[in-house]
């Protein structure tokens, strides 16, 4: 039985040979195969060059399907429901960015919906679209140019940062105002969970021999 190529070995593009600089001593190394499951090392400080992870593909893929799908619920079910002196407010993520812009706060306003919403969206839309061809050994069209915008937009995913500020909001919003937690809130926590699970399935530097593997075939 034919096995898949995403968990066969780590496959190295032709030429060579391939080499890999520590990010901490610059030290240069050869980027020999290493085994599914193990790690290179650098010589002199020991710091990790890169990494073989088990089944990088299927994780990647399917960490990155369920990020959509929990993004569906993020932003259309109700985020906060807050009641406070009769008033009854609720409170989802893109309503959010829109009413800190309709308030005059522009920036912040943008600031939410860029990284939020839109850059999880272009991350975890682009592992799919390049991952998920990569585990039959297929190329997609473009998908060099998506794999650099993602490289680029993954510093800018701040899921992490957004939640750990509402959470600091809501604390002291309790003193004021009724707090219930809606769908939207825990589906934004299993997004953190889902987002950090996808982007680290993969090595990048796996992730880029892939693909020269399958554009050269």
């Amino acid at each position: 039985m034919r096995k898949r190529l995403s968990i066969l070995s780590w496959p190295k593009p032709k030429g060579g040979p391939h080499h890999a600089i520590c990010h901490y001593c610059d030290t240069l190394h050869v980027a020999d195969p290493i085994a599914e499951g193990s790690r290179a090392s650098c010589v002199r400080c020991g710091a990790t060059l890169y990494q073989n992870r088990p089944a990088s593909l299927v994780r990647v893929t399917a960490f990155s399907l369920t990020a959509l799908f929990l993004m569906f619920a993020v932003h259309t079910a109700p985020f906060v429901d807050m009641d406070a002196a009769g008033m009854r407010t609720v409170l989802t993520l893109p309503g959010a960015a829109k009413a800190l812009i309709e308030e005059g706060y522009l920036i912040v306003g943008s600031g939410v919906a860029l990284f939020t919403i839109i850059t999880p969206l272009v991350l975890a839309g682009g592992l799919v679209y390049v991952c998920g061809p990569l585990m039959f050994g297929r190329c997609a069209p473009g998908a060099m140019f998506v794999t650099r915008w993602m490289s680029r937009s993954e510093p800018w995913n701040m899921i992490e940062v957004f939640l750990l500020g509402v959470l600091v909001s809501l604390l002291k919003l309790g003193h004021l105002a009724q707090l219930h937690f809606g769908v939207g809130f825990w589906a934004f926590t299993a997004l953190m969970f889902c987002m950090a699970a996808a982007v680290a399935a993969i090595d990048k530097r796996e992730l880029w021999d892939r693909l020269e593997v399958a554009i050269a075939k």
